[in-house]
């Protein structure tokens, strides 16, 4: 299947079938291989059938080789020069909340944490004057 085959090479391929999840490349009479939908291009890639259609000719190159399941994995974006980065632009500075204003309580603390508060509430719950009757 791969007498002439390797992993790094770079082939002339035929699509011969495209599926949601990759497109089919014939190498030769024999040999077939799957080009991965994110090996198509550089970028996202919604629908392949944007890209290639049965029967293009396309340059590949050859990802994988599995001999015992007899499959090989295919790229055409790895044959193209990854495309030059813009610089980002810079972004706007996010404007700031207001700081919390803590409530004056009496003795001037600010919010009691639970623990502080916890046996304060268990005296209140037994006393009698409060329990609803």
């Amino acid at each position: 299947m791969t007498e002439k085959v390797e992993i790094g090479s770079i082939l002339a391929g035929k699509v011969t079938g495209i599926q949601p999840y990759g497109a089919f490349v014939a190498l030769d009479e024999q040999t077939q291989g799957l080009v991965h939908i994110s090996e198509i291009t550089h970028g996202y890639v919604k629908d392949i059938n944007d890209h290639l259609k049965v029967g293009d000719e396309i340059k590949v190159k050859v990802l994988s080789i599995d001999e015992g399941a007899g499959k090989i994995g295919l790229s055409i974006r790895a044959t193209e020069e990854a495309p030059v980065q813009q610089a980002a632009k810079p972004k706007k500075p996010r404007k700031r909340q207001a700081a919390a204003i803590i409530p004056e309580v009496e003795g001037g603390q600010g919010f009691n944490t639970l623990k502080d508060k916890l046996q304060e509430w268990i005296d209140q719950s037994q006393r009698e004057d409060l329990i609803k009757k």
